[in-house]
Parts: structure tokens; sequence; C-alpha cells
């Protein structure tokens, strides 16, 4: 039964490297590749040392004791319970240094980008030279590859943890603390990101993407994002508008352009352009959008936005629709 319970543990953890957006086992990026490393070394030393125990401990208990007289000597002893743990954890821990060293080895970002987190979404900055903010964003972070980016990592309410598994290890956002991280992505992709420290009820749908693109590609997208949201020209679309802005939506949402001006929910002036709404949990549709402005309650229970139950059907699709529309 043990035997079971451990193989079915071993398959499971070797499948759950399979989902490339968020594995520690596929790095997008040189900080990952150097984590990645150091991981097999501990795995790999870590198993050696335990399979040496196991040996030693079946020769203790099965072998007869005039055949096992050399585990009682005394250099045997010092060598193998003092001298080996030191050396082997002493390189260990050089090893482990050289890696962070490298990992937080200083130089100049070519984008600084704030991270707050949020019970529980992400409000994301994109900074200038002189810390400005120059866009706002939620739950997805678009980054150039090949160029070092600069995290600039905050916490609203609680302890969170920003962790990209596929781009680098995870580091605490602490209220009241600045954190700062430096990574990069070698290639275009999508990589998936997870609140890495409990944070209450809806912590495990407290996730986000990070959006790699050819730096040409993120430019253009960069200009278009700061642009306010694009005047409806389509009737179900201006009906959206209006009920968006008639149900007190503007209240909590930003959206460029308009009178909504709230600062208290995700930026909304381009949330048809995210791959994803409340913060990873779902895909960016009319289907989801509809079902959120209804249901937040039911299918994330504790956030801040309150459902609008009140809303007729065809209500609810013409503002879904207005919301997907802004790209």
């Amino acid at each position: 039964m043990v035997f079971r319970v451990t193989l079915v543990l071993i398959v499971l953890s070797l499948l759950s490297g399979c989902n490339t957006q968020q594995s520690a086992f596929h790095p997008g990026g040189p900080h990952a590749d150097r984590v990645e490393t150091l991981s097999w070394v501990l795995f790999i030393g870590g198993g050696l040392i335990f399979l040496l125990v196991i040996v030693l401990t079946a020769i203790a208990m099965f072998v007869a004791p005039e055949r096992r007289q050399w585990m009682t000597n005394r250099r045997f002893i010092i060598w193998l319970g003092i001298v080996f743990p030191v050396i082997t954890l002493t390189a260990l821990l050089v090893y482990g240094f050289t890696v962070a060293r490298h990992l937080v080895r200083p130089g100049s970002p070519a984008l600084r980008i704030e991270v707050v987190g949020e019970m529980w979404w992400w409000r994301v900055h994109y900074l200038d030279a002189q810390g400005t903010q120059r866009l706002v964003s939620a739950n997805e972070i678009r980054i150039p590859t090949g160029q070092p980016i600069e995290f600039v990592l905050k916490a609203e309410d609680v302890i969170h943890s920003f962790w990209v598994p596929s781009l680098a290890g995870k580091l605490d956002m602490i209220p009241g603390r600045t954190n700062v991280y430096r990574f990069a992505a070698d290639r275009p992709g999508i990589y998936r990101g997870q609140c890495a420290e409990y944070c209450g009820d809806q912590h495990a749908l407290m996730a986000f993407y990070v959006v790699a693109m050819e730096p040409n590609d993120f430019e253009a997208w960069y200009a278009a994002q700061v642009q306010p949201a694009a005047e409806p020209m389509v009737t179900q679309l201006i009906q959206g508008k209006e009920l968006f802005l008639q149900n007190g939506c503007g209240a909590c949402h930003v959206v460029r352009g308009t009178p909504a001006n709230g600062i208290l929910g995700p930026d909304l002036t381009h949330v048809g352009s995210r791959l994803s709404i409340a913060a990873g949990t779902y895909p960016t549709n009319v289907g989801t959008l509809a079902g959120w402005i209804s249901s937040s309650q039911h299918l994330k229970p504790g956030n801040l936005m309150p459902s609008f139950g009140n809303l007729r059907g065809e209500e609810l699709r013409a503002i879904a629709a207005y919301l997907e529309s802004l790209k």
C-alpha cells in the first residue's frame, strides 16, 4: 500500500511539470534556468545521499554482526558522520550563494513595472524612469523579450507572494514594504504566475499571466494601451457603455476616455485585450464577462465586486459585449 501511494505521488509530481505555462522545469529565462539547475543538483544529490542511507540501514539491520563490524569503526563514524556532511553541506552552500549572486546582479532595467497584490487580484503599473505611472493594467503583465525587467512589488492588504515559475523564483509582497525583483524572458510566450503565499479564501484563484513579446510587438502593444478606450459605434456596444455607467460601475473602475474614474477595482480601459478576468480565473469573452457581472460573489466569494443579479439578460450581454470590445 505504501509503495502504491509513493508511486502515485511520484507520477503526479512528474505530470505537474507538463504544464509549460507554470513549471519551474520549463525555464523561459536566465533566472529560471539557474533555479532549475540548482534544483536538479539538490534533487540528485539528495537522492544519492538517501540511497546511501538506505543501503547502510539495510546492512545494519540484515547483515550478520560479524560482517558489519566495520560500521562500528571509529574512522568510519568520523568520516561518514562528520566529515562527509560538513563537506557536502559546505559545497552546496557555496554553490547556492554563487547562484544567488547571479540572480541579484545589478544592472539597468529596460522597463520598470510596479505590481501591487490585493485580495485577490493584481494591480499593474508601468513606470517611467522617474517612477511615474504611464500605464495601468490588471492581472496581466506584458514584457519585451531579451531585456531585464524590474518588478517593484508591493502589497495593499495582507502578505502575498509574486511567483512566475518559468521565469524566476518567488518573492514575498509585504504591506508597508517594497521589494524589487529583476528577471527577463528569453523567448516569446505566455507564462502563468500565482500568488505563492496564502492570503485568504480565494488565494487559489489569485493568478496572473506574463506575456513575453518581441520588442517591436511590445512597443506596438504599449502604444495602443496608453490610448483611451475607443468610442463604441455599434448599437449594442453603445447601449452597453450607457448601462455600464448607469449602474455605477465607474465608481470602482476606470475606463479612460469615459466618466468612469473609480480606483477601487481593476482598470478596464483595455480589458478586452487581456487573456483572463478575475485574476486568471476565467478566459476573457462575452460569456464569462456576463457571468462575472451577474454572479461574481458566486464565482469568487468574498471578492469586493458585488453581483449584479438585477440586470436582465440583454443588459448583461450589452455590458459584456462593450467590455469585450475594449481591446
